[in-house]
This record gives structure tokens, sequence and C-alpha cells, in this order.
């Protein structure tokens, strides 16, 4: 109990850490360690032994003078043998002490000690080369002894190459990072003069030859545009053969994987690693929480430290007499109990001060594990390109099963994380500005535009900010191109409504189910495609037609499914009025950025820890079969990508695909005619035939309404005469007073 005090105490005061009191007592605590004590005992009586050698054999007389000659014959084999490489085996017998004695200490430091003994040996070597003046041992068999002429052999070249060798091991077992990126300028750096040697050794031979120079690619006209005919920008022959994978899927060909740029990932150190490791642990203790860190998982924005929670121990005092009548009193454990998982998710601010990070997350617990998971921002935020997601066995595996395979981005573990469209169904995204919402929305069209043709997959893009989405215009999957008008918005979710409607029929007169089953057994140009609709702003939309966007999209999320039509809707402020209990219900699947509020972050995915995240693509993603969010990193893609891909797309434009004009078709449609009479609008007729008055705060008290639908329900009387009437029977009531 005493020493549990001591421990608690100490970690109380962080600020000793750092004053000079506190480092000296945490030398003298490793200085009266048992294994350096050991160490220096050994050279107090080695030294003691040398000094006071000729009084001890002085006085043991004809016996110390036959052991000093035998010791005199073994150092002597000693020194001839090893040379001044004695000294690194005195050095390295201490190590050996450190290492029985603190296990763990090796264990965090194993590089540091092997790195220790290469440049050792290799300093042994060295030594060989040197030969003292004069005739002793050490003139014959240079300094390093018959060990170092060993280790160098007799061959200077070969020895030279074991010593760099070492070396560079020590080198690289120090630095790992700053060697491997040396050696990746250094290869990337000859490359280049090589590059240039060949370029210059053939401009040369051209000149000889009388040719003209070579260029890198040729340049080719663009061929005339005919009339009618959107003109397309001009890509390079050369560029487009790099770009084409060479894969042609009904006579449209998918884009190369080296379209997408592959972005460097940046890893934090182990020296930082350890350093937070034994922070945490400290920082729980001074808090009297017994825990230790048993897992680390580094991810790209986030490092999870898994924390195993300790016990509550509960002691009692047992008093003792020795034989003289003394009492002495000791500790005993009576019992002890896990520590809560409570306790530790209620220090998040205090761990976030002893860290000196903005602010942390725990998850308590990891699901599947027994531990308590401690996600803490890395000093560099690393991004996570979509091509590297793409490349990885999970999202290959996702691809094989279902077309419509997103590339969502790593978990804080550094884990890939993909998903299904056709699982989630439908995805509602929440974030605030800046927050990576857009770059999120880029990177699943760009995902599902790489692996699908305009066959397959099919866009109807909703863009009210006028910014994010215009960029897709020339592309062929776009079923028309990206709606910027509000009420144009409205009438593409009644097309929508009615295309719905019109596959079900074509389900029912096929006999099939879904969407799978009546492609089963078609060529590509004969199949139903997808339909991905994508609203960039959900609260422009609500703002100017709130009934009608919310009773649309109600009814595609809860019935499209099966017909191959998904929503991805995007939303800036995922307040109550924007993102309804109905519309929540619908959408199981959620992805919430960086937000501003706790409520916002419970409005989306029904529990806080949004309002925590660092922005730059941090979300949290509330898959549909799971409890709880998971916290990943998005995946990114560039300016420059997008631009490749729609010229890589809109160079395989086709002029026979028309692009369907949503005013004609939600006009035509009976579905439209549906939706624009209010479903109040027969009880509203009854009112104004039994009322005498007739008006629209009238209504907003009979009918339970709100002031905006119970005016249009007025209007539309209006139209119908009932207004009018009112007013004649006004009229004649008054000439005939």
């Amino acid at each position: 109990m005493p020493a549990r005090k001591s421990r608690s105490t100490n970690s109380k005061n962080p600020s000793q850490k750092k004053s000079g009191k506190g480092s000296g007592n945490a030398f003298l605590h490793f200085l009266f360690s048992p294994p350096v004590l050991l160490a220096i005992i050994f050279v107090i009586v080695v030294c003691l032994i040398v000094a006071l050698w000729p009084l001890i054999t002085q006085a043991m007389g004809e016996l110390g003078a036959e052991i000093s000659s035998a010791l005199d014959i073994a150092g002597a084999n000693i020194v001839s043998l090893m040379g001044l490489g004695v000294i690194f085996v005195i050095i390295a017998i201490i190590g050996l002490l450190v290492i029985i004695g603190r296990p763990s200490f090796f264990a965090r430091s194993w590089n540091y000690f092997i790195a220790a003994a290469a440049f050792m040996t290799a300093v042994w070597g060295l030594l060989s080369y040197l030969r003292p003046a004069g005739s002793g041992i050490l003139a014959q068999v240079t300094l390093g002894g018959l060990i170092g002429q060993a280790i160098v052999t007799d061959s200077p070249v070969i020895g030279a190459l074991i010593i760099l060798a070492l070396v560079l091991l020590g080198v690289f077992l120090v630095a790992p990072e700053w060697t491997l990126g040396l050696f990746k300028r250094t290869a990337k750096g000859t490359a280049g003069a090589v590059g240039g040697i060949a370029e210059a050794v053939k401009e040369s031979n051209s000149k000889k030859k009388g040719l003209p120079p070579v260029k890198a690619t040729e340049e080719k006209q663009p061929a005339p545009i005919e009339k009618g005919e959107e003109p397309v920008a001009p890509i390079d022959t050369a560029v487009m053969d790099r770009l084409r994978s060479g894969i042609i899927v009904g006579g449209w060909s998918l884009p190369n994987i080296n379209i997408l740029d592959r972005i460097a990932e940046t890893v934090i150190s182990d020296s930082e690693i350890e350093k937070r490791r034994e922070t945490i642990e400290e920082a729980l203790a001074s808090y009297g929480v017994e825990a230790r860190v048993i897992e680390v998982n580094r991810g790209p924005t986030v490092t999870q430290f898994g924390v195993e929670p300790g016990w509550d121990r509960k002691f009692k005092e047992v008093r003792e007499k020795d034989r003289d009548g003394n009492v002495s009193s000791r500790q005993e454990e009576v019992g002890r109990t896990r520590v809560k998982v409570e306790r530790i998710n209620s220090l998040s601010n205090d761990l976030a001060l002893a860290l000196a990070a903005p602010s942390i997350r725990i998850e308590a617990p990891v699901p599947g594990k027994s531990m308590v998971g401690i996600e803490v921002p890395n000093t560099t935020f690393g991004s996570v390109g979509l091509r590297g997601v793409m490349e990885s066995t999970a999202f290959q595996k996702m691809l094989a099963k279902s077309h419509l395979a997103i590339a969502l981005g790593k978990g804080a573990g550094g884990e890939t994380i993909v998903a299904d469209l056709t699982k989630m169904p439908h995805l509602l995204i929440a974030g605030a500005t800046g927050s990576g919402k857009s770059v999120c929305l880029n990177s699943i069209i760009c995902c599902l535009m790489m692996n699908n043709t305009p066959d397959a997959v099919r866009f109807v893009m909703v863009d009210p900010k006028r910014v994010e989405l215009v960029n897709y215009n020339s592309i062929p999957h776009l079923v028309s191109p990206v709606v910027v008008d509000t009420e144009k918005a409205v009438m593409a979710l009644r097309w929508l409504s009615a295309e719905m409607d019109i596959r079900y029929k074509r389900f029912s007169a096929g006999k099939a189910r879904n969407i799978e089953d009546f492609n089963k057994n078609k060529q590509p140009s004969e199949c139903m495609p997808y339909i991905i609709v994508i609203i960039d702003e959900l609260a422009d939309l609500m703002m100017a037609a709130y009934d009608e966007v919310e009773h649309a999209l109600c009814r595609l999320a809860q019935l499209a499914r099966a017909t191959g039509i998904h929503l991805i809707v995007a939303t800036q402020r995922p307040s109550v009025d924007v993102v309804t209990g109905l519309i929540k219900a619908n959408f199981p699947t959620r992805m919430s950025f960086a937000l501003t509020s706790q409520v916002d972050s419970r409005t989306i995915i029904d529990s806080a820890g949004a309002e925590k995240l660092l922005g730059r693509g941090d979300m949290l993603y509330m898959p549909q079969d799971a409890s709880k969010p998971k916290r990943l990193q998005g995946t990114m893609v560039s300016d420059a990508e997008i631009e490749r891909l729609v010229t890589f797309w809109g160079n395989q434009r086709r002029q026979e695909t028309q692009p369907i004009k949503f005013e004609e078709m939600a006009k035509a449609s009976p579905e439209s005619k549906k939706s624009a009479e209010d479903e109040l609008l027969d009880a509203a007729r009854q009112l104004a035939l039994e009322s005498k008055e007739i008006s629209a705060s009238y209504l907003q008290r009979k009918l339970g309404i709100g002031f905006p639908r119970a005016a249009r329900i007025m209007d539309k009387l209006k139209e119908e005469g009932f207004g009018k009437e009112r007013s004649g029977e006004k009229e004649g009531q008054g000439g005939s007073a």
C-alpha cells in the first residue's frame, strides 16, 4: 500500500519531470536499479583487484607468483585474441546485465542495442588495420587482435564492404525513415541522370544522321467537330493510351488506374508512439486508474491506443510481532474489482491535456476486443488517396461482388474501409463547411466512374451551390446536365418517382424481383442501368419546397432500392428541420464530418462525437448494420484527377444519347399531378362548402398545418372558384343592404 501511494503521488505532479529535482530523482532511480548497481559493483571490484594485485601476490608468496604468471599468460592470450576489443566485450557484458534486469527496456529499445553491436563490430574490424610501433603483442596481431582480423578477412575489398554494411545496418536501425528517404532520393536522382544521358545520346545520334530531333509525343490535330456536336477538350494520344486499361465493355473503354495519383502516406514514428504510450499510462495512474496500453493501431490521422483496464484493489493492514516483541505491519490484498470503463471515459479532457492534443475520442469498448480505444490525433495529418484504397484487397473483393463498390477510406487503425452502395442502400452525409463533405462526394463519383460504363450506371446530380458538381457536365453517365435550379430539382425528383413506377411495371412483366434478376443473362447494352441520385445541398431544396421534397425523398428511399435507384444526400446544416424524422428513418447509412455542435451530431448519428472531429476528411461512418459509428479518414481525389477522368469519359461521348428534359417528363407523368395535389385539398374543399368565409389562417387552425401549406391550399381553392364565390356573396349582401 505505501508503494502504491508513493507511485500515485509522484505521477500527480507531471511538472516534476521537467524540473531538475525530478530529473535527479529519475537518474538516482536508474542508478540504483539492480542491473546498473550490479555492473557498478563489478567494475569497482575489478579495479580494486588490479590496484591491490601486487600486494596480494606478495602476501601469497610462491602461490601468488604462480597465479600471477598464469594470469600474465592468460592476459597475453586475451590481448592477442581480442586486442582493444576487450573494451567492447566489457560493454557487452554490462548491456547483457541491463537486459536481464530490465527486459521491458530491451523490448522497447531493441533496435538501439543491435545498432550499438553493429557499430562496435565495425570499429573492431577497423582496429585490425592499425598496428602500433614496437615489438609487443599488439604490434604482431594489430589493435583488433585475431578476432578483428577475422571480421575483415584477408581481402581489403571484402573487409571494407563488411564494415560499410555494418555501419549502414546501424544507421538504418537508429533512423529507418531517414535512411529509406535518402535511398529513394538517391535512386531517383540516379535514374534521372541516366535518363538525361540517354536522351542526350539519342539527340546526338539524330543530329549525326541528319534526322529531326526526337519528340516525346507526336502532336495530333484535333478531329473536326460535326454540326450539333459539343466541343470536347483534346487529349494527347499517348496520354489516352496510358490511361486506357484495354478493357472494353459494351463498346466503352474503362479507364486505367494510372489516371489517379498515388499519395504517399505519413506514418508516426516509433519514438513518438512510445512517448505517448507512457504519457497515457502515467496520466491514468495519476488519477488512480490502473491501466496499461496493450495495442497500438496507427492511422493516417489518428492513432488508436488500446488500453486494458486494471484492478481496483482493496487492502487490509496486518500487524505481527517478532520474537523480540516488536510490532510490524504489512498490507495484505483482500479483494479486487475491474476498473469501470466509465472512469476512463470521463478522463478524456484530462488525457487531452496531458497529451497536448486538441481533442481525443474514447471508444469504450472497441468492438470485438476487450480494451478501450483512445484515439489521439497525429502530429502530422496524412491523406488517403483514392487509388491506394482501390488497389487494396478489400476493395477488389467487394468489386467482384458488386458493381457499386465504394472506397471510403482508412480507419483509425489503418485498415481499409469499403462499402457496397446496393447494401446501404442510401447514404446521408453531413458536415460543416470545409470539413471534407464535397471531397467525399467527388471520391464516390470518381470511384463509380472508374469501374462502370454509362450502360451500367447513370447519374442524376443536383448542385444548388453551382460550384461542386458542374465539372461533370461532359461525362456520358449523366441522365441530364447537372441540375442547379431548385425548381428543376423538384421536377427531377418527380421524374425519378415516375421512373421507379415504370421499372416496377417492367419487373412485373418480366417476372423479376429486382434489378439484378432483370439484368441477368443480358448484354451490357441491354441491361437496365443503376441510377445514382446525388444531392449536394439538401437544405436549399427543403427551403424551396419542404413538403414535396420530403415526400419525394422518403418515397424513393422506401421503394427505389429494388429498382436500382440509390440516393446520396449531403447537407452542411443537419438540423431537425432539414434532416427530418422521416428522412432520417429512411437513410440508415450515414456519414458525419466535423460539425459545430453536439446537437447536430446527435441529429445525424444519434450520438455525440462529431463535434470533436479534426476536419479535412476525418469522419464518423455509421453503417446500416452497426450499433455505433466508426472513425475513419476519407479518401481524397484532387481537381487534376477529376479533370483527367472527366476528359477521358468526355472523349467517348456518344451523340445518339440525348439528355432527358425533366420539365417535360415531369409534367407529362401522372405522378407529377398526384404529387402537385395536396392530400388535404379534399378536406379544405369541404370546409369551404360548409363555411361562409375561408382564409389561410382559418385552414391553418382547422387542419392543424403550417401557414405556408395553408396558403398554397388557399391559392388552389381560389383557382377552383371558392374564393370568388365567397367574395360575390359579400357583394350581394352589401347591395341588398
